[in-house]
């Protein structure tokens, strides 16, 4: 599971925080805000501003993808199951969770290997730290990316969604 190279997003494997194997292709022709998230980080509160765009945006086909990593600080030490659990609880997230990941160095989930590399209007490499954000439109492209500091709520990605509807 996961060994393959992506070469178009949909084609990604990966298992959802319940443990279901899927594909990204189930989010077909949805504009989609994929971050790599952690439970105890500074900018773990932006849970909220992800789910405030969420409910704001998902009646017009946006959809964001939780990927939970631990792979800064250690801010990710729990299972799927407690992560689920503190993701509801504190912040109400109802957009897809996924089970943990590593979005970066040797073990680097495909789908982050492409989304790091994939050509778009921002910036290509690794990601820095949690809760980075790539933005892809109704096809499958990437089209930005934005570092952690930037809101979910931000105009910077309300516009840049905005664009794709």
């Amino acid at each position: 599971m996961g060994s393959i190279d992506v070469n178009r997003i949909y084609d990604a494997e990966v298992t959802t925080i319940d443990g279901e194997e899927i594909t990204l292709e189930r989010y077909a022709g949805d504009v989609l805000l994929i971050v790599n998230t952690a439970s105890e980080c500074g900018y773990t509160p932006q849970y909220k501003g992800l789910q405030a765009l969420y409910e704001e945006y998902s009646d017009q086909g946006v959809t964001v993808l939780g990927f939970p990593a631990n792979n800064f600080g250690g801010q990710e030490p729990g299972s799927d199951e407690e992560i689920l659990q503190f993701c509801e609880v504190n912040y109400g997230v109802e957009f897809p969770m996924f089970s943990k990941v590593s979005v970066k160095g040797e073990n680097i989930h495909p789908l982050f290997n492409y989304l790091t590399t994939a050509d778009n209007e921002s910036f290509t490499g690794e990601i820095n730290w949690n809760f980075e954000k790539f933005l892809i439109d109704r096809n499958g492209n990437l089209i930005k990316r934005f570092r952690s500091k930037t809101e979910p709520m931000s105009e910077e990605i309300t516009s840049s969604i905005n664009n794709l509807l």
